[in-house]
Protein backbone atom coordinates (compact mmCIF):
# COMPACT_ATOMS: atom_id res chain seq x y z
CA UNK A 1 0.00 0.00 0.00
CA UNK A 2 1.38 3.12 -0.89
CA UNK A 3 2.01 5.95 1.34
CA UNK A 4 0.82 9.47 0.51
CA UNK A 5 2.35 12.76 1.59
CA UNK A 6 0.20 15.54 1.41
CA UNK A 7 2.02 18.33 3.44
CA UNK A 8 5.89 19.02 3.84
CA UNK A 9 6.99 21.44 6.49
CA UNK A 10 10.50 22.86 5.83
CA UNK A 11 11.95 24.95 8.78
CA UNK A 12 15.60 26.57 7.77
CA UNK A 13 17.49 28.65 9.94
CA UNK A 14 19.69 31.98 7.68
CA UNK A 15 22.80 32.84 9.25
CA UNK A 16 22.87 36.01 6.46
CA UNK A 17 26.66 36.56 7.97
CA UNK A 18 28.10 33.17 6.00
CA UNK A 19 25.92 34.27 2.91
CA UNK A 20 27.94 37.25 2.39
CA UNK A 21 30.96 35.07 2.87
CA UNK A 22 29.76 32.59 0.48
CA UNK A 23 28.91 35.35 -1.93
CA UNK A 24 32.15 36.99 -1.95
CA UNK A 25 33.79 33.41 -2.84
CA UNK A 26 31.40 32.77 -5.84
CA UNK A 27 32.16 35.88 -7.48
CA UNK A 28 35.83 34.84 -7.25
CA UNK A 29 35.05 31.39 -8.52
CA UNK A 30 33.82 33.04 -11.88
CA UNK A 31 30.19 32.96 -10.91
CA UNK A 32 29.59 36.56 -10.44
CA UNK A 33 27.49 37.35 -14.22
CA UNK A 34 24.74 38.64 -13.13
CA UNK A 35 22.50 37.17 -16.05
CA UNK A 36 24.51 34.13 -16.13
CA UNK A 37 22.62 33.39 -12.84
CA UNK A 38 19.54 34.27 -13.52
CA UNK A 39 19.20 32.20 -16.87
CA UNK A 40 20.29 29.29 -15.20
CA UNK A 41 17.52 30.29 -11.90
CA UNK A 42 14.93 30.32 -14.98
CA UNK A 43 15.81 26.76 -16.32
CA UNK A 44 15.61 25.28 -13.08
CA UNK A 45 12.50 26.78 -12.36
CA UNK A 46 10.90 25.68 -15.58
CA UNK A 47 12.37 22.35 -15.16
CA UNK A 48 10.43 22.08 -11.85
CA UNK A 49 7.29 23.31 -12.98
CA UNK A 50 7.47 20.73 -16.19
CA UNK A 51 8.39 18.13 -13.71
CA UNK A 52 5.43 19.25 -11.29
CA UNK A 53 2.67 18.75 -14.31
CA UNK A 54 3.89 15.45 -15.52
CA UNK A 55 2.97 14.07 -11.93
Amino acid sequence: MPVEIRELLIKVAVDESAGKQNAGNSEQQGGGNPEEIVKLCVEKVLEVIKEQKER
